[in-house]
């Protein structure tokens, strides 16, 4: 179990360090999971207490890669076939024990036989496909589909209990990368409508859902893996950054998440970036946004430096595309949109003298919630564009109907929109990005380009620098010919730590917390000499 710390503070770091040597060299460390009743802070002893930024809709696996969702979900309650390690960007195996690629668009898995699901039944290579089968091929509507393999379908069998081969409609080389997305659930499990609480082979169990109030998670005590510390966890959530702070300080929650410093998590609080960007997606199919002139206007429109140094000032970097540094395809060659109000209401001028309506309202659909002043990100967006002369409706929402106006069917009854969206691309590849916006049909596209097209379809078959300099053309393609999208910034955040409490975050803990990798000095025993 990893017990290194992201921080090191006054008396926490001077008790534990000689401790932590040890471990790793003495047998007669260990972690208690039951022993002690009361220990922690908050006398919470054996459960561990997370305060979400929302309540999830769902914890429908299929749908665990909508942050709300896999933040509980993800390799807690269920696990994937594979898992990416955020660190290194390798893949390691989990319920798979290794892959290989078997033919020109086959692969062949070998998973493991000694796991079975929470509700007793084996887990089997017959299980593993159902999982995969039900998630890309059903016609459940998953998120997940979208987000993996579009409208292709995958032919999956299981040759005998351990050796599954999966075979693609085309070559494709990350295949394997794509079913780490793949939440494995039992075979139990309804394929022709969600569930709200999945069934999975994960160290965790859902134990309770009180619908608005707190949902808890019971260890699995037949857990195939090593056993958590934690004999249960309970979620709560919290909108306000304050107040989740606010009880990390006083000892009511071990660990809160979307804080900033400005909420007064002091040294309790961890900096990471989350692989997330934020940017306003259009809608391509009513004016004035179906004018690339009022498209560009609008990323003109936008002073990004004083956005994050007003807003994010710690450690925001301004986006000149999608996806940050670090993942495959990610194009240095971009510059950020110049901010210029004039050049941005001379575009909307030169728009309305040829007869474009740009005074229609334009709705901006943003989430309560989703990250760190969210709401006043919203205001300023409103106001930056209204002084280009633009129309801008600051809409409010909720998880809920913000994924109605996020996904496709796209709301189309309410004009043109020009909605705010945080995307994580934790995959590590661009493919995951430009075929949910910018493929014409993708979960997230509402726009269309038949150039484009081709140039990501080309890209997805293509490995190593040329599949990186195919990924750098379509980025530039659609900025100069396209602009389905004004990019903002790439996001840092921060997680709130209880003294008693270790975890290490990464760049997908904000869209996988695993719970199994937390640690509570309280309950060290550290070693004492013969």
């Amino acid at each position: 179990m990893k017990l290194s710390s992201p921080r090191r503070r006054g008396t926490r770091a001077a008790a534990v360090t000689a401790g932590i040597a040890s471990i790793a060299l003495l047998a007669s460390c260990s972690v208690a999971n039951s022993e002690s009743e009361g220990g922690g802070e908050g006398g919470a002893g054996d459960t561990l207490r997370v305060v979400l930024t929302q309540e999830p809709p769902t914890l429908e696996a299929c749908d665990a890669n909508l942050t709300s969702t896999g933040v509980v979900v993800r390799s807690t309650v269920t696990e994937p076939l594979v898992e990416r390690n955020p660190s290194t960007g390798e893949l390691e195996p989990l319920l798979a024990t290794e892959w290989e690629q078997t033919g020109d668009t086959e692969w062949t898995f070998t998973v493991r036989d000694d796991v079975t699901f929470q509700d007793g039944t084996p887990f089997d290579a017959e299980a593993a496909a159902y999982s995969i089968d039900r998630a890309v091929n059903g016609d459940l509507g998953c998120n997940v589909e979208g987000y993996i393999v579009g409208d292709d379908d995958l032919e999956v069998e299981a040759t005998d209990a351990t050796t599954l081969t999966v075979t693609t409609p085309s070559p494709d080389p990350i295949l394997p990368l794509k079913l780490s997305f793949i939440e494995i659930v039992s075979p139990e499990t309804s394929n022709t409508e969600f569930v709200r609480e999945p069934v999975g082979t994960g160290p965790y169990a859902i134990g309770e859902w009180q619908a608005g109030t707190k949902l808890t998670l019971e260890r699995n005590d037949d857990y195939w893996g090593d056993a958590p510390q934690f004999a249960d966890v309970e979620y709560q959530w919290r909108s306000e950054g304050t107040v989740r702070a606010a009880m990390i300080t006083s000892g009511e929650a071990d660990i809160a998440l979307g804080l900033s410093a400005e909420d007064g998590i002091g040294d309790l609080g961890v900096s990471y970036p989350n692989n997330e960007t934020i940017a306003l997606r259009f809608s391509g199919q009513t004016a004035p946004l179906d004018d690339i002139r009022i498209r560009q206007a609008i990323n003109y429109a936008i002073d990004r430096e004083g956005i994050v140094s007003s807003l994010y000032p710690d450690g925001d970097k301004v986006a000149a595309q999608l996806i940050p540094e670090g993942i495959v395809g990610f194009n240095a060659d971009l510059e950020p949109w110049e901010y210029d109000p004039e050049k941005a209401k001379a575009l909307v001028e030169e728009a309305a003298a040829d007869g474009v309506a740009v005074d229609t309202k334009i709705l901006m659909p943003v989430r309560t919630a989703q990250f760190p002043k969210v709401s006043e990100l919203g205001e300023v967006l409103r106001e930056q564009l209204a002084a280009a002369g633009l129309n801008v409706e600051l809409r409010m929402v909720d998880t809920t109907q913000h994924l109605q106006y996020q996904l496709s069917p796209f709301v189309t009854n309410e004009g043109p929109i020009s909605m705010l969206i945080q995307h994580g691309n934790q995959a590590g590849d661009a493919q995951f990005t430009v075929e949910q916006y910018m493929l014409t049909g993708g979960a997230q596209a509402e726009f269309g380009d038949p150039a484009l097209d081709e140039l990501i379809t080309t890209a997805r078959t293509l490995t190593g620098d040329e599949r990186q300099a195919a990924y750098e053309e379509v980025f530039a393609y659609e900025r100069e010919n396209v602009v389905a999208l004004a990019p903002i910034a790439h996001q840092m955040v921060m997680l709130g730590l209880a003294d008693r409490v270790t975890y290490e975050p990464n760049s997908s803990t904000g869209d996988e917390l695993r719970i199994k990798e937390a640690v509570s000095y309280t309950h060290l025993t550290l070693p004492t000499k013969a």
